[in-house]
């Protein structure tokens, strides 16, 4: 087995659940290993000595097995472990704040399927970079790693009570309302029997919420009912039935461990992707005006118009990955320019007053405070975004690469994909591209824009694009396929 496999941007993933045991990729030994690899790389390339670390685990099959075999690591190695148990993967940031940990490890692979799992590293300065897995990586071996039984035991941790109450207190302070803020709302939640059912039972409920209409907020890591990802259709039609049928003022979906979220009004109206941007943005340009805000490179046109014409903040087009457009944000924070959102519209959103964190329930948490505080108006909290354009289609299709050196031959169509549409009516190649080339349309084709780039994982060409008017992708792809035609190493179909 190639270990750099393991690597899935700034994640380890592999499959870790089987029947059949040879199947199973992350075995205990490996985990002790990388466990072991993470403490040397906390040495050397932070200074760190005798790290505190803090472990959690997301509802997946092996996660316990996984979060023991980390333990064990940690204590053979003589290091003070807290075994903070069932936790979103927010939370374990979290620990760096509130036990003072010098870095912390989260057992999940997310909204992969239920055989998948992995592991996820932070230190005081937030999740580790794709670059630091491989330095990880690369030291730890895939051989047995075997230790001796140990009498030391991790403590155990209640810190998901400190980070859900720390929660309440947002909603406390932001609605002003005593000790039951949220009393008359009625918020419906799906976890698709992930970690955030403890948004129910921890947040909302003690604040006076009627959750009644939630659903799959029981731990399962079979995943019965649907993925648990705010990107997957089926997820988001659970939730908004949920909402309607319920009578929900509100409703809210996470995805396995927290980190991402997405929401639905009271008339079960997504409030997603997209539309999920601009209301994040109203929401960190009112505390922050002027600011930038970073997201990801398929945010539609109506984004763009919207932060800066209706909100006057600039918008950042950046490229594709969560921690690319965290680190962006991040970066122009440091050179003085204020940058109060990084967000990615896939759920992903990291606000600078809360570390660059993304977390699902943080960023629920401040909506439903305004929700609270619009309700009391009479208020809706679409109202916040009623002039943000959304594009009438959009299309998303993936192109394998069928060709061995798949990066360069992406990187070929990319560039005379560039070429094609400069010589192109009716097409302009739009000024900023920090991945692949986006072009917008006019008239002449339709109005709307498309967006080539390489898959950040796998040996594809990934195509977005969206229209203002009612078949205009058709145009759009007509177009786009006149120039994929030529390729022969892609399939389109």
């Amino acid at each position: 087995m190639d270990i750099m496999s393991l690597k899935s941007g700034s994640d380890i993933r592999a499959v870790s659940y089987s029947k059949n045991e040879s199947e199973i990729v992350l075995s205990n030994s490996l985990v002790r290993s990388i466990t072991a690899s993470f403490i040397s790389f906390l040495a050397e390339e932070r200074n760190i000595k005798n790290p505190i670390i803090a472990v959690g685990y997301d509802t997946r099959l092996s996660s316990v097995r996984i979060k023991n075999a980390v333990i064990e690591s940690l204590l053979y190695n003589s290091l003070k472990t807290f075994d903070c148990s069932l936790s979103s993967t927010p939370s374990m940031f979290m620990t760096t704040i509130n036990l003072n940990c010098d870095g912390a490890i989260m057992v999940t692979a997310s909204h992969m399927p239920f055989d998948m799992n992995g592991l996820k590293f932070f230190t005081k300065e937030g999740g580790l970079s794709g670059s630091d897995i491989e330095i990880i990586l690369k030291k730890a071996s895939a051989a047995p790693l075997k230790y001796p039984k140990t009498e030391k035991m991790a403590e155990p941790s209640n810190h998901m009570d400190i980070y859900a109450a720390s929660l309440r207190d947002i909603i406390i302070r932001g609605v002003k309302n005593g000790e039951k803020p949220l009393s008359g709302l009625k918020i419906a939640v799906d976890a698709g029997n992930g970690v955030g059912g403890f948004y129910v039972e921890k947040v909302l409920v003690p604040l006076g919420a009627d959750c009644s209409g939630s659903r799959f907020l029981e731990p399962d890591g079979h995943f019965p009912n649907h993925i648990p990802n705010p990107e997957d259709k089926t997820a988001m039609l659970s939730i908004k039935d949920a909402v309607i049928s319920s009578k929900s003022d509100f409703g809210v979906i996470f995805d396995t461990d927290v980190d991402r979220a997405a929401c639905v009004d009271k008339n079960g109206e997504e409030i997603n992707k997209s539309k999920l941007v601009a209301l994040a943005s109203a929401i960190a340009l009112k505390k922050a005006p002027g600011g930038t805000i970073v997201t990801d490179s398929v945010t539609s046109d109506g984004v763009t118009e919207f932060i800066t014409k209706n909100l006057g903040g600039v918008h950042r087009r950046f490229m594709r990955g969560y921690k690319n457009v965290i680190d962006e944000a991040k970066r122009l924070q440091s050179e003085g320019i204020k940058a109060p959102l990084a967000i990615e519209t896939s759920g992903h959103a990291a606000f600078s007053d809360n570390y660059y964190l993304d977390d699902g329930a943080y960023l629920m948490t401040l909506i439903i405070t305004l929700l609270a505080n619009m309700k009391m108006t009479g208020k809706d909290i679409l109202s916040l975004i009623s002039d943000y354009r959304e594009a009438a289609e959009e299309k998303e299709e993936r192109y394998k690469i069928l060709k061995k050196d798949f990066k360069q031959y992406g990187l070929k169509v990319i560039e005379e994909f560039e070429m094609f549409a400069k010589n192109s009516e009716h097409v302009s190649v739009c000024p900023e591209n920090f991945e692949g080339i986006r072009v917008s349309f006019y008239d002449g084709i339709t109005k709307g824009w498309l967006l080539i780039r390489m898959s950040l994982h796998e040996p594809l060409l990934v195509m977005n694009c969206e229209s203002d008017n009612k078949g205009g992708t058709k145009q759009i792809l007509a177009w786009f396929y006149e120039f994929l035609g030529k390729f022969d190493d892609l399939k389109l179909k």
